[in-house]
């Protein structure tokens, strides 16, 4: 399996003089099958419209292109691409789109079609040209065919959101986006005049439950692409609950969840590349194999297993 970045910032795209080494385009991954030459595409971001702008200039794919796309939400900055995928518009086209379902249980056609209204967009989802199949995903485990399985995992996210492991020929890819720790929501101060122990106790137990399955998940998975927007320190400031990870958690629990090697991304739009460059003299390392075992994604990297 080959992965490739389209894009790996989070929350906005932030091109710029100042992000050109890890990109400014919001996460979009293509995930090639080398013997099969099947294309799997995670999230819908800006970086899609440069994936798509690629993938019709070959001739193979104007023709005719099939294709599945995986979203692991339906916040903006993972599906505001769709709309500038030039594949979209071609009669050729055959796409799923799989994705989670949201609280509301809205299907995902109808999420993904709001922004394809004239509120927002010239051309209207029953106005494009390819044909697409609209799949909801629950947390669980699927047969997408030809020897490639799916397991779904729900994440910590303010919007229901799903971390995907794709596995194929004894390897295994694991995504992990947008996400933070699970944590108590209950008052754990005994101070607090909200505070009741049993709420406590459980709130900690739930929390703890939850963050050993999140572990499990990436349990020896070849590679692990997960949020790092934040630095701890960051994190602290009053961004629990904002849905995204401190970096030096991330990596204690891939550590712990023995995974080979592990991409940071959702890059944190403000984080300039010389920050980003800062952060890795900190935190990335280097394989016994002489690959990168730990980095931050780059837009146009890639990484095979």
């Amino acid at each position: 399996m080959r992965i490739k970045f389209w894009g790996a910032r989070g929350s906005i795209p932030s091109p710029g003089p100042n992000t050109v080494k890890y990109g400014g385009n919001t996460l979009c991954l293509e995930l090639r099958l080398l013997d099969q030459d099947r294309l799997i595409i995670i999230d819908a971001g800006s970086g899609i419209r440069e994936l798509g702008d690629s993938l019709s200039r070959s001739n193979n794919v104007r023709d005719h292109l099939s294709t599945e796309i995986f979203l692991t939400h339906t916040h903006l900055d993972h599906i505001l691409g769709l709309p500038f995928f030039a594949p979209i518009h071609n009669p050729a086209t055959r796409l799923k789109i799989y994705g989670p379902v949201t609280c509301e249980e809205d299907p995902l056609e109808d999420v993904i079609g709001g922004q394809l209204s004239y509120r927002y967009f010239p051309v209207r989802q029953h106005e494009l040209g390819a044909s697409i199949e609209y799949i909801d995903l629950k947390e669980g485990s699927y047969d997408l065919g030809q020897g490639v399985s799916l397991i779904t995992k729900y994440l910590n996210h303010p919007l229901l959101a799903l971390g995907y492991r794709i596995e194929y020929d004894d390897k295994a890819i694991c995504t992990a986006y947008d996400t933070e720790p699970f944590y108590n929501v209950f008052c754990s101060d005994p101070s607090d005049p909200s505070y009741d122990e049993f709420l406590a106790s459980e709130g900690d137990q739930a929390a703890r439950n939850e963050n050993r399955r999140m572990e499990a998940f990436f349990k020896d998975a070849d590679l692990l692409i997960h949020d790092g927007q934040y630095t701890q320190a960051e994190y602290d400031s009053g961004k629990r609950g904002w849905g995204h990870s401190p970096m030096e958690g991330v990596i204690a629990t891939a550590g712990r969840a023995n995974v080979k090697r592990l991409a940071i991304c959702h890059h944190d739009p403000i984080r300039t590349d010389s920050q980003l460059d800062e952060l890795s003299q900190l935190f990335c390392k280097e394989g016994i194999d002489g690959d990168e075992a730990i980095f931050f994604a780059r837009e146009g990297q890639e990484v095979e297993i």
